[in-house]
């Protein structure tokens, strides 16, 4: 604020509550081959029922990556998917498929169709498109047409066009489950579109496009609209003065040419995986993915999420050995495999391993099906984080029980899992009449350290993004006591009242001129050492029963 030059009053409001934020961490991110639904695209689901409607439910090829999706939401409800495709095309209304990964590949091809199926895939097949134009010469044009009953009245002439001298430029567009893909009920109605229009900058009542290209593209589920259709002649045009005669525009398509090729290449997997990398734009806790991959080997793609998210150093990867590594194997075999494979993951308190497949039901097919873990290994943190906080173990009996599980393929007994533990692994184990339970908790370093734990690694995930967070309303100001104290009142009230949580057993913030000495402070920086010492999970617990003489006195023995 400026100088008063005379006398007078200024009111000046100087902001002392800033505060350490609250961060998200709970959000899975998943990448995998699913039957529909946008590609390379980043999506947010929060439930299965979500999943299913926006991706498509699962066939014998995909379940393995809907069913794996679809473990995490039994535990979280913010899951981020991403679908990879191999050679899966559109279907389109002029029988020549063509690939429409996602809206920004759509603004980016000139169409010869009409109309295109929304997402690549064979669902696309079974989608036909009906429209009825505005046809004063014939009235008969809509009362003919087999879709009529579904509308209220003919279109005709939109508000919008009358009062700027056009006219006959209304259209009902409506889409088919033709061959009952969709809803188990061949020519099931899908969608209907009433009264849209023919002129490109023709608006509804509440200043929204009106013009059925921009309509269909924005709210149809199923289609784009592609080419201006040849029945639609003046489609495109203005609504002042045009006549949109549209003589004998009932027409009917059946799209047809979608392909789907679901078995994914490693190439083709790590590419969607890689759409999780930008920790500025995208913003993940909890990466897993499925490591199998159709003609490549599963340790390339476990290492891209691994070196993901250790690279991101906001999230934790969760990996799985292959099914085949466990199913249908030995116990020393399944042992063999899984270590085989944990040796060749990278060592990182960013990763973590679990040691089985797992058999679950899929609903959609009425089959049981084997998936990895990673989903659930994934979801049991999110749990954990709804239950408790992110700083506690997802392992054991209280927070570490699978849910929906039938079966697990590989069993550890107790020297297994002494192997695997060893090997980085956290084994999953089934106990009588306790249930499936995941029954360790290390990240997969090599490194001894209190980073080799899943909770402790998580807690600073937490305390890294709040903080560096809160730090960024730092840049930019003086760096002198003012500014300094101001950072250390924001960010110990915070670490106080995750200790009260149980997630630190001390810590302390120096900023001071200690550590920002005139060099720090004429090279722009600024520096703030904050040293945590992290609550510890326990791992080994020993019971001591000691038997003593009845006249012995216990104060004597223990020592007291």
């Amino acid at each position: 604020m400026a100088f008063q030059v005379s006398p007078g009053v200024q009111v000046r409001e100087i902001d002392l509550t800033n505060v350490v934020p609250a961060v998200s961490t709970s959000i899975g991110g998943f990448a995998g081959a699913f039957n529909w639904g946008p590609v390379e695209e980043i999506v947010s689901v929060s439930s299965e029922k979500e999943l299913a409607s926006i991706f498509g439910t699962p066939d014998s090829i995909t379940a393995q990556d809907f069913l794996t999706a679809a473990s995490f939401l039994q535990y979280g409800s913010a899951l981020k998917v991403v679908r990879a495709a191999s050679g899966n095309l559109n279907a389109t209304s002029s029988g020549a498929g063509v690939l429409v990964k996602n809206r920004d590949s759509y603004d980016g091809i000139t169409f010869t169709a009409s109309f295109v199926a929304k997402y690549p895939g064979i669902l696309g097949n079974s989608l036909s498109v009906s429209f009825c134009a505005a046809d004063s010469a014939d009235p008969t044009t809509f009362t003919d047409w087999s879709h009529a009953g579904r509308f209220n009245s003919a279109p005709s002439t939109s508000s919008y066009a009358e009062a700027r001298g056009g006219s006959n430029d209304e259209m009902h567009v409506i889409v088919i489950d033709e061959d009952g893909l969709w809803t188990g009920t061949p020519g099931s109605v899908l969608e209907t579109f009433a009264y849209l229009s023919q002129a490109s900058d023709a608006k509804s009542e509440d200043g929204s496009s009106n013009y059925y290209k921009d309509v269909i593209n924005t709210r149809s589920q199923y289609i784009w609209v592609g080419a201006l259709d040849s029945s639609l002649a003046e489609a495109g045009s203005t609504a002042a003065g045009t006549n949109f005669d549209n003589s004998g525009s009932a027409v009917s398509y059946s799209l047809s040419s979608g392909t789907d090729d679901n078995n994914l290449t490693v190439g083709e997997r790590n590419l969607a995986i890689g759409l999780f990398a930008d920790s500025e734009t995208v913003d993940i806790n909890l990466l897993f993915g499925v490591s199998g991959a159709e003609g490549g080997d599963d340790v390339s793609i476990a290492n891209n999420l691994v070196s993901i998210a250790t690279a991101r150093k906001d999230c934790v990867a969760f990996v799985s050995p292959s099914i085949e590594s466990t199913v249908g194997k030995t116990q020393s075999d399944a042992l063999a495999a899984v270590k085989a494979f944990a040796d060749d993951v990278s060592s990182s308190t960013y990763a973590v391993i679990d040691s089985t497949a797992l058999k679950v039901y899929d609903k959609y097919n009425d089959v049981y099906r084997w998936i990895p873990a990673s989903g659930h290994m994934a979801g049991l943190c999110a749990n954990a984080d709804n239950v408790a906080d992110a700083w506690f173990s997802p392992a054991g009996f209280t927070r570490g029980n699978l849910l929906g599980v039938t079966k697990i393929a590989f069993n550890p007994n107790k020297n297994a899992r002494d192997t695997l533990y060893k090997a980085r692994v956290n084994p999953i184990a089934s106990f009588p009449g306790q249930g499936i339970s995941l029954f360790g908790d290390k990240t997969a370093t090599n490194k001894p350290s209190a980073f080799d734990r899943i909770n402790v690694r998580r807690l600073f995930i937490v305390l890294e993004k709040a903080i560096s967070t809160a730090a960024k309303y730092q840049l930019f100001e003086f760096n002198d006591e003012f500014t300094r104290a101001m950072f250390r009142n924001m960010v110990e009230p915070f670490l106080r009242d995750v200790k009260g949580r149980r997630g630190i057993t001390d810590f302390a913030v120096i900023c001071d001129e200690t550590n920002n000495t005139g060099d720090i402070i004429d090279t722009n920086q600024f520096v703030a050492d904050i040293y945590i010492k992290p609550a510890r999970s326990i791992n080994f617990i020993t019971l001591n029963f000691i038997a003593t003489r009845t006249g012995v006195e216990f104060s004597e023995i223990i020592g007291q």
